[in-house]
């Protein structure tokens, strides 16, 4: 079982896979990793445990690096993958490879779209990690490029995996929360000290630092876009943004590098970025994005949930529940036994989960579930119209708040 519901999309474009003769006769999946940075390399490290994925070629900027992925490769597997490097279109060499079925793109953000427009375009199957893309237009592109391919597109986003998001799925749609009326999410993470390079440069986050609105959505918004099934029967309508005023970054500046350093003239958009998503069916979402203040971080996350019949909350690593129906007093009650009680059929199936801490063992799980809807010709576990949906408050939140917070309204990527 698998974390999606097929759309009506997926129906009228569920002709058989574009897999080769060769691998659709196997038990894997000829992966190519597109990007082997830190990242790259620690999904390349988990998806050398899982079977289902043969990794036969991999690619980066940096020759090094990508030496290293296929040293890697031949310690695993004990075969050599097909290496590439090189200039920044090199990767479509890949593309080309008759020994490569789908591509895993880990490369910096602002690089997604194109790539996987490119493999789609190519028959590859994409899984992307996140954001899918930065722009509305790029969303388009790439919903359009999944409907004209014969390959499958996979949203990369971990956190839908994480036991106890789906472990809440599954009570969903059991009902025991009743009719969803609203939800809370926010990104919440204190980067600070990765604005600047050691020597005071600024770093590809820091040269975002002036870009408004909500730069990196999809790790909140993704589970509660599952449980308020957005693709499934509701979808996003509008998204009213607005954003704090800017200080935890200057403070960090001043006590980091000096109040008479240049980078005392580096300036930030806002700390906190807030947005109000409205569903068709009524829903109401808050979504918080900060990066700047300054804030320990046991979850970078957080997700709450409210209902006819209960409530959910998920704040600093820490589950509880309270169920109308079921709870004994009206108080919050510690979620482990409904996790053992409601725990999602892939999570029982995989037992020990993604054998990893890091990002509560949900990585390897993922990519497990990516290559086994793949091999079995299942529909993808997080779609394009997830992946466009979730990435454009990137684009709709900016303007909302350059608008002074007026709504904007989010494109039916689904609509024909």
């Amino acid at each position: 079982e698998t974390i999606s519901v097929m759309t009506r999309r997926d129906l009228l474009f569920s002709a058989p896979f574009a897999l080769s003769a060769a691998a659709a006769a196997s038990s894997s999946v000829r992966f190519g990793w597109i990007g082997v940075g830190n990242r790259g390399t620690s999904l390349l490290n988990l998806g050398l445990r899982v079977p289902a994925i043969d990794v036969t070629a991999v690619c980066d900027l940096d020759p090094a690096k990508a030496a290293a992925a296929v040293d890697r490769v031949q310690t695993a597997r004990n075969k050599k993958p097909l290496s590439i490097s090189g200039g920044p279109e090199e990767y479509r060499r890949m593309l080309d490879s008759k020994e490569v079925d789908a591509v895993l793109i880990a490369t910096p953000m602002h690089d997604h779209a194109r790539m996987a427009v490119a493999a789609l375009d190519a028959g590859k199957h994409v899984v992307s990690e996140v954001p899918a893309a930065l722009t509305v237009e790029e969303c388009w592109q790439l919903v359009r490029a999944a409907r004209r391919s014969r390959a499958k597109y996979i949203f990369a986003e971990n956190v839908c995996y994480y036991q106890s998001n789906m472990a809440v799925l599954n009570m969903v749609k059991q009902g025991l929360f009743g009719e969803l009326t609203y939800a809370e999410c926010g990104y919440v993470h204190d980067t600070r000290n990765l604005q600047f390079t050691a020597d005071g440069k600024l770093t590809w986050r820091g040269e975002k630092l002036n870009q408004p609105g909500n730069r990196y959505p999809t790790h909140a918004i993704g589970p509660i876009s599952r449980w308020l099934g957005i693709h499934r029967g509701d979808r996003f309508v509008s998204i009213s943004s607005q954003s704090s005023r800017a200080a935890g970054l200057t403070e960090y500046i001043r006590r980091k590098f000096g109040a008479d350093s240049p980078q005392m003239k580096v300036t930030a958009a806002g700390d906190s970025n807030v947005s109000l998503i409205r569903t068709a069916q009524g829903r109401l979402i808050e979504l918080r994005y900060d990066v700047l203040s300054p804030r320990p971080h046991p979850s970078t996350t957080y997700h709450n949930l409210q209902g006819s019949l209960g409530s959910y909350r998920d704040e600093e690593r820490r589950q509880e529940i309270w169920l109308d129906k079921r709870s004994a007093k009206v108080t919050w009650e510690p979620f482990e036994p409904y996790l053992a009680e409601f725990d999602h059929p892939l999570w029982k199936q995989n037992k020990g989960g993604g054998g990893e801490a890091m990002h509560r063992g949900a990585d390897q799980l993922m990519l497990a579930d990516f290559a086994k809807s793949l091999l079995e010709n299942r529909e993808s576990p997080v779609n394009v119209y997830d992946a466009a949906a979730w990435s454009a408050i990137i684009d709709l939140s900016a303007r909302s708040v350059t608008a002074g917070g007026a709504p904007q309204d989010f494109p039916d990527f689904t609509a024909a």
